[in-house]
């Protein structure tokens, strides 16, 4: 059964307050949303660009335009697989590929799950809440509504400086949580064992992507009392192989290893390497999760937590609730 492009747009979706890393701070997402149809069944998929690839959405809109035109005379599931190779990794690809996997599920009567080879339907799961960056304080205070809010799990922001005195901050404003946190490449010119064994010691136990993507050789003589998981370092499954010498884990995000369909092979690589697999995503709504959380029913840390940053999520979306991320009501 042919598939036929319904539609490809950008949406914006304004952040509660504002989301600040330390490239800087969104008060909006732009998403980009791909529609196919086949016989009236339709399915959807959505990507956020990816900033450090320099990605924006009206750029991934286009190349979903023009990669519709390779694929029109196809049935889903060989769309899916040549999309792969017409098209770079990233948002695009993402909205695109998972776009087909629901196309694909929806033309066979299953879930997504199920198409996926998954063993059993997902249930909810733990998810970190991101505390965005600030001052100590300011970091402290977003901790404590987030505890109040039920979150146990919280995914600091950090960039090298001062981060002791801000996880500190955090563990004080809530100290039940559980602590992960995202160094953003920023560990290149600190006592990686240092400051490993000192944020431990406040309980964290989980540090993100801590040196530069090129520098990961800096993590081969440290013996870190808590893992290192590779963010940026890991966009593909024979990254998963080569980074095994320096990390403990990978964080599989959609958007940068473009769509499920290589997202399920880095897990798969992740798994041989003996890897711990940790599943987030970029600033999103529901519709962007939805083929995430089944990845996630395979991860030991899981950060979706993007619909709950924005001010409103798609109708019908994941319920956040005591600090977990559930499948929608339908």
């Amino acid at each position: 059964m042919a598939i036929q492009l319904k539609g490809a747009r950008v949406e914006r979706w304004a952040v509660a307050g504002s989301f600040v890393i330390a490239r800087g701070a969104k008060t909006f997402v732009d998403v980009v949303v791909a529609e196919f149809e086949s016989d009236g069944a339709i399915g959807r998929g959505e990507g956020t660009p990816v900033y450090y690839l320099g990605e924006d959405a009206a750029g991934c809109r286009d190349q979903i335009l023009r990669a519709a035109t390779h694929i029109a005379d196809m049935g889903a599931a060989e769309a899916r697989a040549a999309v792969q190779e017409l098209m770079a990794a990233g948002a695009a690809r993402n909205a695109l590929d998972c776009a087909l996997w629901d196309l694909e599920a929806k033309q066979r009567g299953l879930r997504l799950w199920q198409v996926a080879g998954c063993d059993g339907a997902p249930t909810s799961r733990v998810t970190a809440f991101t505390i965005s960056l600030g001052s100590p304080g300011a970091m402290a205070e977003q901790a404590a509504t987030a505890a109040a809010d039920g979150y146990r799990l919280l995914k600091l922001k950090l960039t090298g400086e001062d981060d002791r005195l801000r996880v500190a901050a955090v563990r004080k404003g809530a100290p039940e949580a559980r602590l992960i946190v995202d160094a953003n490449e920023s560990w290149r010119d600190v006592d990686i064992l240092s400051e490993a064994e000192a944020l431990a010691d406040l309980g964290v136990e989980m540090v993100e992507q801590p040196v530069p993507v090129g520098a990961d050789a800096l993590l081969d003589p440290v013996y870190a009392p808590i893992p290192f998981i590779a963010d940026e370092s890991c966009q593909t499954a024979a990254d998963a192989a080569r980074i095994g010498a320096f990390y403990d884990g990978v964080n599989i995000k959609l958007d940068k290893a473009g769509g499920l369909t290589e997202a399920l092979r880095i897990a798969d690589a992740a798994d041989a390497a003996g890897l711990s697999i940790m599943v987030g995503c970029m600033l999103s709504t529901s519709l962007a999760i939805a083929p995430a959380f089944v990845l996630a029913q395979r991860a030991r840390w899981v950060d979706l937590d993007g619909p709950a940053l924005l001010a409103r999520d798609r109708e019908g979306g994941f319920e956040f609730r005591d600090g977990r991320i559930g499948p929608p009501v339908i």
